[in-house]
């Protein structure tokens, strides 16, 4: 039995698995309400549902909308899921701000580049730099819950998408503190759901 444990972990290492450990303490959306979270005033684009979900669906006018974080974070892990919905999905996960510096790991179809680039990271000042799911064109399940992990340690960004390593990008000259937040891109209808988050500072 030990040997297979220790297999099992030789495997998950090499297949390039994420090893970080969650706890409640760590737990970032309640599934209950915004704890954690800034609400944009007047807000109409983001509601918990019924079954603890975190949703977000565009308005009419596809005004957009980004829910960020009530405090800032340096160097953190962050745990999260997410569920595609109706329409061109294009959302992510900022990363530290909206400081064209900074990264933001994108969730869904780019907007400039018209393809699912989930798991790279978009940095205004220079578009995509990395495309992270190049080499797995089968790790994202559609239609259907997927697991996304983000490790940000100074200006070192790592992504694992359903346990499976597929970044590990360097920023020069990133902006290394701020909030972190969820994207409804403007100009889009879309809808798209968010479950389990967790954010761990390092």
């Amino acid at each position: 039995m030990k040997k297979t444990l220790v297999y099992v972990f030789l495997f998950a290492v090499a297949m390039g698995f994420s090893q970080e450990r969650f706890s409640k303490k760590h737990l970032f959306f309640t599934g209950v309400d915004f704890s954690n979270w800034d609400v944009p005033e007047n807000n109409i684009w983001w509601s918990v549902t019924p079954d603890g979900e975190l949703e977000a669906i565009s308005d009419p006018d596809e005004t957009g909308s980004t829910l960020w974080s009530s405090a800032s974070f340096s160097d953190f892990t962050m745990r999260l899921e997410f569920k595609m919905g109706e329409g061109v999905v294009d959302s992510g996960v900022f990363i530290r701000g909206e400081n064209p510096q900074n990264p933001q790991i994108q969730i869904g179809i780019s907007g400039s580049l018209k393809r699912d680039m989930t798991g790279s990271p978009y940095v205004p000042s220079q578009g995509y730099p990395v495309e992270a799911l190049k080499d797995y064109p089968n790790v994202l399940v559609p239609n259907d819950w997927n697991s996304m992990e983000i490790k940000a340690v100074k200006n070192v960004y790592e992504v694992w998408l359903n346990g499976i390593s597929v970044l590990n990008y360097t920023l020069e000259n990133a902006n290394l503190d701020g909030p972190v937040g969820l994207q409804l891109h403007p100009g889009r209808t879309m809808d798209i759901k968010f479950k389990n988050i967790y954010l761990k500072p390092l």
